[in-house]
């Protein structure tokens, strides 16, 4: 038996929730056969296209007030946490599985001191060309930026998580044998203010949140899915390279060399060697729909 922390990346489930429900059902079969082998799962899921979506939708209603940022984010874990639940109780139904799972809306404490606050990186929402960002720069002043040649988004600022608020609750989960979805999104962020905690407008980074979580609760597997099939040198480029088994040593020359995307694969990087920092762990990051394969390390690229 073994604990795992599964990542899923919110750019790979899709534009929009029918496209997120159907991502899903392939991703639930793999992590039922994961608790079929009597393994231990934590997931937790991106939410930058998704929280953009929801705090778009109340910015431009011309009847419902707006809707401060930590709240978008928490409306996020819980519709994404949903279609998760729903998709693994399916897949459980299907193969006999008696497991329960839930969703816990989660909190994770920042530094109100990082300087991460004054440099906004994050993206968020959707993808816009150049003309397009430039425009909603100057209507709305928001700080637009390319996203790893994809287009141009949002950026917000994505401070580093330093603890989960609600750690005891989902060691507790699954202790007791439960599925947990935990810090969606990265978690909403919040900071203590007179021993009081205050959520702040900011996203963190789902992959940085899920190497805390992973190593708060001793997982043994980190797994980030995401829209890639493996980690590449030079990617996009005639002289890619595709990166499968990988020493953390190397993994981390690498991103000292600045191989990899500030908004796309360079914090799944980081996360995992923050996580590797233990000894004995392993890591993978792979695409959503090889997730069958990555769980039993024939797929993806693996970190150890």
């Amino acid at each position: 038996m073994a604990k795992y922390v599964v990542t899923l990346g919110g750019n790979a489930l899709g534009n929009n929730p029918i496209e997120q429900k159907q991502a899903l059902i392939k991703v639930a079969e793999a992590i039922t056969d994961l608790i079929m082998d009597n393994n231990e799962v934590a997931i937790v899921h991106g939410n930058g296209p998704q929280v953009g979506m929801i705090n778009l939708a109340f910015e431009t209603s011309k009847e419902t007030p707006n809707m401060p940022f930590p709240e978008c984010g928490a409306m996020s874990e819980g519709y994404i946490g949903y279609h998760i639940q729903n998709a693994l109780y399916n897949s459980f139904k299907e193969n006999n599985v008696n497991k329960s799972v839930v969703t816990l809306i989660t909190q994770v404490l920042v530094d109100p001191q990082d300087p991460l606050f004054l440099h906004p990186s994050k993206p968020i929402g959707s993808f816009y060309t150049k003309e397009q960002a430039e425009q909603i720069n100057k209507e709305k002043g928001y700080i637009m930026k390319e996203d790893a040649g994809r287009g141009y988004r949002r950026v917000v600022p994505s401070p580093l998580p330093i603890d989960i608020i609600e750690k005891e609750s989902i060691k507790s989960l699954l202790d007791n044998g439960q599925v947990v979805i935990c810090a969606g999104g990265g978690g909403i962020p919040v900071i203590k203010q007179d021993n009081k905690l205050e959520g702040v407008a900011a996203v963190i980074d789902k992959d940085y949140a899920s190497a805390k979580l992973a190593s708060l609760i001793d997982a043994d597997y980190l797994v980030i899915l995401t829209a890639v099939n493996n980690v590449c040198l030079n990617y996009g480029k005639e002289n890619e390279v595709v990166l499968k088994d990988v020493k953390k040593g190397d993994m981390a020359k690498y991103l000292e060399e600045g191989h990899f995307a500030k908004g796309s694969m360079y914090p799944k990087v980081q996360a995992v060697l923050n996580f590797l920092n233990n000894k004995n762990k392993v890591a993978v990051i792979a695409s959503l729909d090889n997730a069958k394969e990555a769980f039993k390390l024939k797929a993806g690229t693996i970190i150890k």
